[in-house]
């Protein structure tokens, strides 16, 4: 809700606010509006402070004129919204010309036009103060309610999107020649890029962090699936009677609708089906609410009954069958495991046997018995979520050890190119145990990940392995059958590497729930949408032809290890400092997330894991990186500009040093190596100048904090929407903080399109 920071007065606008652009565009309204309310209360005022509040009293009136007059101009062009958006649009004005007036101490003024109520007689704020609290409402109420209004435009262009994505989606479909497939092809590939242009915004500024992962989830299936479907339909056209083929074509398309109306049910906020289904219930979350439970009886002894104490743990042991029951949990674990719970058990009965003592004795609070018999059922129970963590944790880490070899996908590779369709059923069958493995896992991993938002993205991970599994099954059989098809060929690589890309996803996600297990970082960070994905910015990617491809050997990786860990720990300290701003939508904080994010993974091409493979993906996220610091020091000099001449000079001066080392990255990420002596020189000069980048983004994100508290205070309470205001079509408002900023990564990375599309056209005739 919108509300007041302060205790004088809660503001409640009756309007659920979902996206933090509304938000951030009412925080200083409300922030303006309580410093006048808090004035009421001072017996004396001074001429200087009359004037002082009589100039917010009017700026408030200006401001809400220009952000009606914006509002306004949505209502006449969208008819659906007229009426609604033109009453809210009259009561904002009213209340602004209201304030105005309430502050008004006399002077010259222009009077404003008779607002309802109207005051007592009296002149000003200090001697009306019912005036200026309804009035205050008022503006609040109706300022949130055209803001949340506007909002429902990007729904409805969302939604739009996708009818226009699944009208297209019918079409290819039904097509029956490569030339009908082209043409429709082309404008599906435009209508995808439009759709995630739309979601990536939208999913930035939701403020739900369980809504932003389902959102990203769907996105990320919508975007594997954009290459699956343009192979598949190839294939299934080359070889209209390949039963194999239509199978493998029907699954992606299916797929693809079901990731279209999930992200539809969450923009809508539709409760039916899709991601909105309640999560399963986790062994963290019962862990946690048990241990809330037993802690509890410390302030109330008479607040919960034995038997709802002892019904959670059974529930919570009972959860954990899905380890003990697992045919690749190891005897031992088993045991432990079972022994915990036993011990779970004990402390429980013994509590239980305590409190029951207090009770008989009517005590007020926990005996010392009590409390000896909390601390050790907190410690059984917190000692058994360490088991199950360690068991889950150790099973994924050893199953990516054993599948990062990809043995059945390149035995089936070759299986189908030799058309030995034994041999593909062969491994059809290792790859579907596998798959169960990894199923199975991404289960236990769920229970013990520490947060709704991981939890969604182990439930997405379980469903795509559980799905492309079979997918590359079909695939396999199709080449296998026609052994000569480079389309079938084309359309089995795709599907392995989606397979190879989910577990790369797998190894980060195993990466955070570790590291908020252990406390290192928080498990519902936002993901840094600005990100073009690794391999998918061609303009970069032209610029690294004819370079050779190489990964780092192991003793490469040994001498990489200390530059590579400094590297994490500055992109962990920007992290830490970018979430002490109070505005986490800000250009600065977007940009340094950003940096930090892509030196993260640069970290990890250190290790030999995550999702940069080879010195040339290395080499083009380092272009990308210092396109983002360069766009970082746009920002920074824009922040600059309101600044005194001291604090100005002292940004300033960083600032420079900011975008000498971005072009000093550049030209070396675009420098030619040959040799292996020369490109790991080079490697570690792309990550020495990246470290020191970080180092001066470090420096400046405290000091640009302390400064934009301090002007923030000082702005007036809401100026025009800002996004509105660059954008030419006001009916359709960007979202503050938006993660395009013109461009296209924030797209589903349809590099497919780019390449695949002058494909079509050469299809061979074999």
């Amino acid at each position: 809700m919108a509300s007041s920071p302060g205790g004088n007065g809660n503001f409640d606008s009756g309007l659920e606010i979902k996206t933090r652009s509304v938000e951030q565009t009412l925080i200083p309204l409300v922030s303006q509006i309580t410093t006048l309310i808090n004035h009421k209360d001072k017996p004396k005022k001074s001429e200087r402070t009359q004037a002082a509040v009589q100039r917010v009293g009017q700026a408030v009136s200006v401001a809400v004129g220009r952000f009606v007059a914006v509002g306004e101009a949505i209502a006449s062009e969208n008819q659906e919204l007229k009426d609604e958006m033109g009453q809210a649009c009259l009561e904002a004005r009213r209340a602004g010309d209201a304030i105005a007036q309430l502050t008004d101490t006399g002077s010259a003024v222009s009077p404003p036009p008779p607002p309802p109520p109207q005051p007592d007689g009296r002149q000003t704020v200090f001697s009306d103060r019912t005036g200026m609290v309804k009035a205050a409402r008022l503006l609040l109420s109706s300022v949130t309610k055209v803001l949340v209004l506007a909002d429902r435009i990007v729904i409805k262009q969302i939604v739009s999107s996708r009818n226009k994505v699944l009208v297209t989606l019918d079409h290819l479909e039904r097509v029956s020649t490569f030339q009908e497939f082209v043409q429709i092809f082309s404008q599906f590939g435009n209508e995808m890029v439009e759709f995630a242009h739309l979601t990536g915004d939208r999913q930035n500024d939701l403020k739900d962090e369980k809504k932003k992962a389902r959102m990203a989830a769907a996105r990320a299936v919508l975007e594997k699936c954009t290459m699956m479907l343009l192979t598949a339909s190839k294939t299934c056209l080359r070889h209209p009677d390949c039963e194999s083929a239509r199978i493998n074509k029907d699954a992606v398309f299916q797929r693809m609708r079901c990731a279209l109306e999930q992200v539809i049910d969450i923009v809508t906020e539709a409760r039916g089906c899709g991601d909105n289904k309640i999560l399963p219930a986790s062994i963290h979350d019962g862990i946690k609410d048990f241990k809330s439970s037993v802690e509890c009886l410390r302030d109330n002894l008479y607040s919960l009954s034995p038997q709802s104490v002892g019904g959670q743990l059974e529930a919570l042991v009972e959860r954990t069958e899905d380890f003990t029951d697992s045919a690749y949990t190891s005897h031992e674990q088993r045991q432990a495991i079972l022994g915990l719970c036993q011990l779970a058990r004990q402390d429980t009965q013994q509590l239980v046997a305590a409190w029951a003592q207090a009770q008989s004795v009517q005590a007020n609070e926990a005996t010392e018995e009590m409390e000896v018999s909390i601390v050790k059922t907190c410690q059984s129970i917190s000692d058994l979520r360490r088991e199950l963590h360690k068991v889950a944790s150790g099973r994924a880490s050893d199953l990516l050890k054993v599948h990062g070899e990809q043995l059945p996908l390149r035995s089936l590779k070759v299986a189908g190119a030799e058309g030995n369709l034994e041999a593909v059923a062969e491994y059809s069958r290792t790859l579907t145990e596998q798959k169960e493995q990894l199923v199975e896992t991404c289960r236990l991993l769920c229970h013990v990940s520490g947060s709704e938002p991981l939890e969604i993205t182990c439930i997405h991970a379980e469903e795509t392995f559980h799905v492309i599994g079979p997918q590359i099954i079909s695939a396999a059989q199709t080449l296998a059958l026609h052994p000569s098809s480079k389309i079938a060929k084309e359309n089995l690589d795709v599907f392995c590497e989606a397979w190879e890309s989910q577990l790369c996803d797998m190894v980060l996600l195993l990466r955070e729930i570790n590291d908020v297990f252990e406390g290192r970082r928080g498990g519902d960070k936002r993901p840094y949408l600005s990100l073009p994905r690794p391999g998918k910015h061609s303009a970069s990617l032209s610029n690294l032809k004819g370079a050779k491809a190489v990964k780092l050997d192991a003793e490469e990786q040994t001498s990489m290890a200390k530059l590579g860990l400094e590297l994490r720990l500055l992109s962990s300290d920007v992290d830490a400092e970018v979430d002490k701003w109070e505005e986490p939508e800000h250009e600065i904080v977007r940009q340094s997330q950003s940096l930090a994010s892509m030196a993260y993974s640069m970290h990890l091409f250190t290790r030999g894991e995550g999702l940069l493979k080879t010195t040339l993906d290395l080499f083009h996220q380092a272009e990308v990186l210092s396109e983002e610091g360069l766009q970082l020091s746009s920002a920074l000099r824009t922040f600059c500009s309101q600044l005194l001449d001291e604090e100005k000079t002292a940004v300033a001066a960083e600032t420079e040093k900011l975008v000498a080392l971005c072009q000093q990255l550049q030209a070396g990420a675009k420098t030619p190596a040959q040799g292996k002596t020369a490109t790991f020189q080079k490697v570690d000069s792309c990550i020495q100048t990246t470290r020191s980048l970080l180092a001066v983004v470090l420096s400046l994100l405290p000091f640009c904090n302390k400064l934009n508290r301090k002007y923030k205070s000082e702005r007036s309470s809401l100026g025009s929407p800002q996004d509105w205001k660059e954008r030419p079509d006001a009916s359709t408002p960007v979202q503050e903080g938006g993660a395009l900023n013109g461009k296209s990564s924030n797209g589903f990375g349809v590099k497919s399109l780019d390449q695949h599309m002058g494909a079509l056209n050469l299809l061979e005739s074999k």
